[in-house]
């Protein structure tokens, strides 16, 4: 069995509770920095799309340009369970990292913008967001009509089809 030592006075003692702080703050604050942004938020601000401009801005980020005004608004109620369409939406929003599920029951909005830079596609092309409260929970790009679809807000790279 070894046994250490070590003289530690008051100054010492004073000196770790202040190194350990400043540690602890550091963790923080680089902790807050690199949670700013995620897959779904290119811009960092989905917890704070309060108005029309920030929701153009959110499709902006990702490098839509859409009209300035939603064809549509609409507000529903998300099912209790993501069953049938609802499970296939949610899929396609864990592809782009939204999380359906802890909205599950709950009221949602959803904005339609009219695309205007789809690449290959002149018109038929938008954009819908939906929002709880002031909080971006799902997105996606759709064309209808004989070859529509419907994908992620990711923009489509050089040569890349509509899924």
């Amino acid at each position: 069995m070894m046994i250490f030592t070590a003289k530690f006075t008051r100054k010492k003692a004073a000196l770790a509770v202040i190194l350990a702080g400043l540690v602890v703050g550091l963790v923080i604050v680089l902790a807050g920095l690199l949670g700013e942004t995620s897959p779904s938020d290119p811009g960092g601000n989905a917890g704070q799309i309060s108005d029309n401009s920030s929701r153009v801005a959110f499709l902006e980020a990702y490098g839509w340009q859409v009209e300035s005004e939603p064809v549509e608004t609409l507000q529903l109620l998300l099912p209790e369970q993501l069953e049938g369409a609802w499970a296939a939406y949610s899929d396609l929003q864990q592809r782009q990292g939204f999380d359906l599920s802890p909205y599950c029951g709950k009221r949602v909005e959803r904005f339609t913008y009219t695309v205007t830079n789809y690449p290959g596609i002149s018109q038929g092309v938008q954009a819908n967001l939906y929002l709880c409260e002031d909080t971006v929970v799902a997105g996606d790009i759709f064309c209808t009509g004989e070859n529509g679809f419907q994908t992620t807000l990711e923009f489509p790279q050089e040569g890349e089809k509509a899924a």
